[in-house]
Order: C-alpha cells, then sequence, then structure tokens
C-alpha cells in the first residue's frame, strides 16, 4: 500500500513548536533569575556591600544578554 504523505515536514513543524515553548520558557526563566539577581543586589548596597551588588548588577546584565539573544531566536522562528 502506498504511503502518500511527507512526515518530515510535520517532524519539521512540531520542532519548531518545541523550540518556541523552550525558548519563551528560557526567556521567562531568565527574566526570573535577573529579578532575583538585581533583589539581591539592592540588599547588598543596603548592607554596605556595595562590590557584591555592582556583580550581581553584572549577572544580571548578562541574564538579559542571554534573554535577549533567546527572543531574537523565537522571533525568527516564528518569522519562518
Amino acid at each position: 500500500m502506498a504511503h502518500e504523505h511527507n512526515h518530515e515536514i510535520h517532524t519539521s513543524l512540531a520542532f519548531d513548536e518545541k523550540m518556541v515553548k523552550l525558548l519563551e520558557y528560557w526567556i521567562g526563566h531568565n527574566d526570573d533569575h535577573a529579578a532575583s539577581y538585581r533583589n539581591w543586589s539592592e540588599k547588598t548596597k543596603e548592607k554596605d556591600m556595595n562590590d557584591v551588588g555592582l556583580l550581581l548588577e553584572d549577572a544580571v546584565d548578562m541574564t538579559e544578554l542571554i534573554s535577549n539573544k533567546f527572543k531574537k531566536a523565537l522571533e525568527l522562528i516564528k518569522n519562518r
């Protein structure tokens, strides 16, 4: 019996959908981490630990850079 449809198209769509879900999750997860780092940065500054606070602010910036990469990847997938 002939099998007339292409499984590769379905697999590709499922993969794209999975990537969208993963990227959305990673963005939210990173945003949660950035908020926590920011919160602890403020707390360390209140305890006169400015050097620690500045390092945590750097971690916020780095985490936001990663989220931005994920957002760009998500946009590319959605615009395919």
